[in-house]
């Protein structure tokens, strides 16, 4: 059996972990043979692909990125992109597919399963931490962990010239990435996409600080919106799944409070930063499991379906389901943390 393996999206922490835990206990355990496919979906639109054996996992466990490559391809928007991708798999002999990524990706798996016809097993792939079906996504964990550190340098800059420091961190539509950073780094008012926020409270926020001459720490997510306003976009161009660039939230939220408070703000803005370098232990830990996991899935023929943590348990859900709707901060949760605004 000769199993394709591919990373789509955004790169992320422990996509290389994945893709050691499925080709070791492929190749051990069931003898089955591997290609990787380049640069996500591009790779079996043209048939482009590596050959993935167990030297070549060998020692990529602690390795940020992907040996594979990424790209946002689209193939339901490419001309004939199933029938190229049918063909490809056919003339490669590839028996089922193995797709790792978050929404968009996943998104394409489901139907080319439910569609198509096409074997997929998928396995949930963000650091926003926003699929349904799954506790914790790989990748969210190390992302925290990059910008609570940055958060926990940062307080001893602004507490050093008494200036407020606005902290953007990633999160289109969820605040997971905030919420936990900002929780645990200590932040002053933590921002999110599902919440809203009161720009006159958030100043409000910022001058009680200053009244304890202690510096506020802003944490934001890059998707948050003001209440009369609307998201803060790079230049209204969109990638092939017609999600717009977002871009300076961040510089936007030190400018109000700047001119509204008369006090120094600055923005640190974290971007690809959180996504980079290598994956803490949880990330290496879940993304070994969810590997070893997917391969067992295509052993036992159950495709359609999303490897998924739940608990300790790793089981398995239609994509269908896992893509349907974002996972997005419970307001009870986020208003867990309100009471250290201010």
């Amino acid at each position: 059996m000769r199993i394709g393996v591919l990373t789509g999206g955004g790169d992320c922490p422990g996509l290389n972990a994945v893709i050691r835990g499925v080709v070791r206990k492929g190749v051990q355990d069931y003898g089955y043979d591997f290609i990787g496919f380049r640069d996500g979906w591009r790779g079996p639109l043209e048939a482009d692909t590596v050959q993935l054996d167990i030297p070549a996992v060998r020692g990529i466990l602690p390795r940020g990125g992907t040996i594979l490559g990424s790209s946002r391809t689209n193939p339901l928007k490419a001309e004939n992109g199933i029938r190229r991708i049918k063909e490809n798999l056919s003339k490669l002999e590839v028996d089922a597919l193995i797709t790792i990524g978050g929404e968009d990706t996943l998104g394409v798996a489901a139907r080319l399963a439910d569609e198509y016809g096409i074997a997929c097993v998928g396995v949930p792939k963000t650091i926003d931490n926003d699929l349904s079906a799954t506790d914790y996504t790989f990748g969210f964990d190390t992302a925290v962990n990059i910008a609570t550190e940055a958060i926990d340098r940062l307080h001893t800059t602004a507490e050093s010239h008494m200036r407020v420091l606005v902290v953007e961190v990633m999160g289109r539509h969820a605040g997971w990435i905030a919420l936990h950073s900002g929780l645990a780094g200590g932040a002053n008012a933590i921002l999110i996409p599902e919440q809203r926020f009161d720009l006159a409270q958030v100043c409000s926020w910022v001058e009680s600080r200053f009244k304890i001459r202690y510096a506020p720490i802003v944490v934001i997510a890059e998707g948050a919106m003001p209440k009369d306003g609307d998201m803060v976009l790079k230049d209204g161009s969109q990638d092939s799944f017609g999600h717009v660039r977002l871009s300076g939230v961040g510089e936007w939220l030190a400018k109000q409070i700047e001119d509204r408070t008369g006090q120094e703000a600055r923005t640190t803005v974290l971007g690809h930063v959180q996504r980079g370098g290598t994956p803490s232990a949880f990330d290496r830990w879940l993304a070994t499991r969810f590997g070893l996991h997917a391969i067992e899935a295509v052993r036992d023929g159950d495709f359609g379906k999303m490897v998924a943590l739940q608990g300790t348990d790793i089981v398995r859900v239609p994509i269908a389901d896992a893509t349907a709707k974002l996972k997005t901060v419970d307001p009870k949760l986020y208003a867990e943390a309100d009471v250290f605004f201010g």
